[in-house]
């Protein structure tokens, strides 16, 4: 009973000691723990030398055991037991396959290690077994351990704290860009290509010459992934996304020519295939495609592959077409792959996505570090060299009195002690002197020692230089980069070769300024803006287009070839359309049908139009904004970007009520005024921050109240300026400008001001643009007649007057609408037989409403009657 009682005694404490914890907690913690190990010390590569944990272990443990380029190879078994024992705490097959991937000269573009043996093949063959292959540095291994011994890098305590290891190696190569890496994570992967060693200086050399150098100016240095088994990579736009965002799919093909052989026959020869590719899987698929007729054309493959390159036949049946074969393998086998760039690697223990720029700024660092270690290390040798040799000279200069202290000293410590007192030496130099030979004694070594300190000398002050100075400094690092460059740079073994996904329509059209014009029965065509002539006020004008009957030109556009147009509808729908897309026409031709270029319904009329630079600037879409106005007098506002994805079947850009429809649309920043102008001749001014951006569906807010039932409204315009003067047309041919400060600003939603006096002689009011007088005016009337006039040929008048006549109209024609287009630098050219023959002369009486010239007053009234 007293040992039960005496054991029960003792298990009380045992569960004291135990802490309960929550196992979700617990998992948590040991799960974060374990995938930071993953990160951290296994799957992904440092951003200074491009190198995960085994690899560094590896290539230290061989400089460790001696293994260098100038030795003998030793047994890998004998390096892998080495590392493993060492540093590297794992599974010998980690360290062995790490070591034979860094040997392969189709996985690594520039192979790190020397193997002798076998090291498996790109037909996926196994290397054999380390116990008979044999492995050195290779000399590029040997510019990555360089300077080592130097203190240039921080070491740290190897698995069971007995040996110190290098956190990272103090390369010369920006072996993260030039060899590249890939590996999975917990939870994020790595997959890195590989590019050519000379480009890759270059862009470092271009980079440490101007630190705010452009990717795209980088890429003119490095001008895409190079892979070691060449290939050609098909397409710059994956390449672009990859050195600008850290991810981008690169299309790889295999390099495959067609020949022609003496029978006639054709044959596909590949003689290089794409990175990371299985060349005997991939004939083994092809050869499962073909027997199974998804491949047709190809009567036999062959492996002519030998220890000079590749070589892969397909023979093609004599009926086949060779091209068609080739685009089917491209389509259907590995001899077309893509590789998934995605740049993630650690920068100060923690993992980056980065861009071409990113990994060339941290080798830069890390090279930067490493040579002021070096220097400083160097600095410290060379003083205690000199502190040294400054003994030695002090004890020549003494020398007879040197002897004769050190051969009455009864002991070296009583000779040691005498030095130091008896000249002020240090300890180290007296022992130094203590420990000299007598052969140093010597004329000859007396004066090999002064030059030795004289260089000395000079070398502590250089070093001194170059700790002082960072330009220096970084011409040390572009000396070295040059030396590796010219030492293990070559050509390029990838080409790269536009696809067509990359040569858009955009590649083949020039830039330049058009004319497009919209008729009412919506037919459209582009036209040079040179085709138009710019004549003077009250000319009859110039064909425009030659238009059905009762179809008439309503929009003009002018615009960049390059640029988007936003085009609305009167039903509230946006559709995209590039400039460029639409056909070119010459300036009478009629131009295509809308429908057929853009999915348009047939019975919706565009009303408005937006032109846009491009649809994938951000900060450009968020603060541009949309305004719209119905002919009702409702207006709304949407952020630019609502409208930035396009679709082939257009958006709903505005809810329209029953009876109402979209009249204007127009691009502003934000800050605009806005006038919107009523049929009746009235027009409001008021500021775009009273109303408040809503989304795409929203139907808006009241912006006028309308004069009466039949009013409505002809236009809206947003001004940024107080510069800028109002333009106001009539559609019996008259128009004036106004200073836009004679319009007071109001709240949205009333009545306005007069805008023209709108009389039976000048008909109701048509149009309202924002003028300066750099622009001109191109006018358009229901017959199709085109007249460009200058802007400066009006003078700024009144808000309460009728204006002056425009354009010059025969019978009951009328104005259909106008546009405003950038002046052209060029001689103004006169349509002298057309304008001698209608230009009227225009007083100053004609902008009170009284025009002299009495042939066109009698014009009017005949209007006027004829109506």
């Amino acid at each position: 009973m007293a040992e039960e009682t005496e054991n029960e005694n003792n298990l009380v404490p045992a569960f004291d000691r135990i802490i309960p914890i929550n196992i979700e907690d617990q998992m948590k913690s040991a799960y974060i723990d374990y995938s930071m190990s993953v990160i951290v010390s296994r799957a992904l590569p440092d951003a200074r030398d491009g190198l995960k944990p085994v690899h560094r272990r590896v290539l230290y443990g061989m400089l460790d055991l001696g293994v260098t380029s100038g030795k003998a190879y030793k047994k890998s078994a004998r390096i892998v037991g080495d590392v493993l024992g060492k540093y590297h705490p794992h599974g010998d097959s980690s360290v062995y396959d790490a070591m034979v991937r860094m040997a392969q000269d189709w996985s690594l573009r520039y192979p790190m290690v020397d193997g002798q043996g076998n090291y498996g093949s790109v037909d996926g063959d196994p290397p054999a077994a380390m116990r008979y292959t044999e492995a050195r540095l290779k000399k590029i291994a040997e510019e990555m351990l360089s300077d080592i011994n130097k203190d240039t890098v921080d070491f740290q305590l190897n698995f069971d704290d007995s040996l110190q290891e290098p956190t990272v190696l103090p390369t010369r190569i920006p072996n993260l860009l030039v060899n590249g890496a890939s590996g999975i994570a917990v939870g994020m992967a790595t997959n890195m290509a590989p590019h050519n060693l000379t480009e890759v200086v270059n862009g470092t050399i271009a980079y440490i010459d101007n630190r705010e150098i452009e990717i795209s100016e980088l890429m003119q240095f490095v001008k895409a992934p190079d892979f070691p088994t060449g290939g050609i990579i098909y397409g710059f736009n994956g390449v672009k996304d990859a050195f600008e965002t850290g991810r981008g799919r690169i299309v790889m093909r295999g390099k495959a020519e067609i020949e022609t052989l003496k029978s006639g026959r054709e044959c596909i020869i590949v003689t290089e295939i794409p990175y990371q590719v299985n060349k005997a899987n991939m004939i083994e698929r092809t050869a499962e495609l073909v027997n199974e007729k998804k491949i047709e054309g190809i009567s036999a493959i062959r492996d002519e592959s030998d220890r000079d390159g590749f070589r892969i036949v397909y023979d093609i049946k004599r009926e086949a077409n060779a091209n068609v074969v080739l685009n089917n393998l491209y389509k259907y086998t590995a001899l077309q792959t893509s590789f998934s760039v995605n740049n993630i690697a650690l920068v100060k223990g923690r993992p980056m996505l980065m861009n071409l720029k990113d990994m060339i700024h941290e080798f830069v660092e890390h090279r930067h570090e490493v040579v002021i270690r070096r220097t400083k290390y160097e600095l410290a040798e060379a003083e205690k060299r000199a502190h040294i040799l400054e003994g030695y000279l002090i004890a020549l200069d003494h020398l007879d009195e040197v002897i004769k202290l050190i051969r009455s000293s009864d002991t070296p410590e009583d000779a040691r002690v005498g030095l130091m007192e008896r000249f002020s030496l240090s300890d180290i130099q007296a022992r130094a002197i203590l420990d000299m030979t007598l052969r140093r004694l010597t004329g000859l070594e007396r004066d090999k020692i002064k030059e030795e300190y004289a260089e000395l000398m000079k070398t502590i002050d250089y070093l001194k230089e170059v700790l002082a100075d960072e330009s220096l400094r970084m011409k040390i690092i572009k000396d070295e980069l040059v030396e590796v460059r010219d030492k293990y740079g070559d050509e390029r073994r990838s080409v790269v070769v536009h696809s067509a996904e990359d040569m858009t329509m955009e590649d083949f059209i020039d830039d330049e300024e058009i004319v497009i014009t919209i008729s009412h029965n919506s037919y459209v065509k582009r036209t040079p803006l040179s085709e138009y002539r710019r004549q003077g006020r009250g000319g009859k004008g110039s064909i425009g287009s030659s238009t059905r009957d009762e179809d008439f030109t309503e929009h003009i556009i002018t615009a960049s070839a390059h640029n988007y147009l936003l085009l609305f509808t009167e039903a509230g729908r946006c559709f995209w359309l590039r400039a460029f897309e639409i056909p070119e026409g010459s300036r009478t031709s009629r131009g295509r049908a809308l429908q057929n270029i853009i999915n348009v319904p047939k019975d919706e009329k565009i009303k408005a139009f937006i032109k846009v630079k491009n649809l994938k600037d951000q900060d450009y879409l968020e603060n541009n904004f949309i305004i719209m106005c119905t002919k009702k007098g409702t207006i709304k506002k949407t952020s630019l970007e609502a409208y930035s994805r396009p679709r082939a079947n257009g958006i709903n850009a505005i809810n329209i009520n029953d009876g109402d429809q979209l009249i204007e649309a127009n691009l502003t920043n934000g800050e605009s005024e806005i006038v919107v102008a009523l049929r009746s001749g009235r027009a409001i001014r008021f500021n775009e921050s009273k109303v408040r951006p809503m989304g795409r569906t929203a139907t808006g807010v009241r912006g006028i109240t309308l004069a009466h039932e039949k009013d409505e409204v002809v236009g809206m315009i947003s001004v940024n300026s107080t510069d800028a003067t109002i333009l106001v047309v009539s559609e019996k041919g008259y128009g004036k400008r106004t200073d836009i400060e004679d319009y007071r600003v109001t709240n949205r939603g009333g009545k306005g001001v007069k805008t023209i006096n709108v009389t039976d002689k000048t008909g109701e009011l048509v149009a309202i643009k924002d003028v300066t007088d750099a622009d001109d005016l191109m006018i358009i009337n229901k017959s199709g007649i085109v007249i460009r006039i200058g802007v400066d040929t009006l003078r700024v008048m009144g808000r309460a007057t009728q204006g002056v006549r425009l354009i010059t109209l025969k019978g009951n024609d009328e104005i259909a609408s106008i546009t405003k287009v950038d002046r052209e630098e060029e001689i103004e050219e006169e349509l002298t037989s057309e304008t001698d023959e209608s230009t009227g002369t225009v007083s100053d009486e004609e902008s009170t409403g009284t025009v002299s010239d009495e042939e066109s007053t009698d014009q009017i009234e005949n209007n006027d009657s004829d109506e």
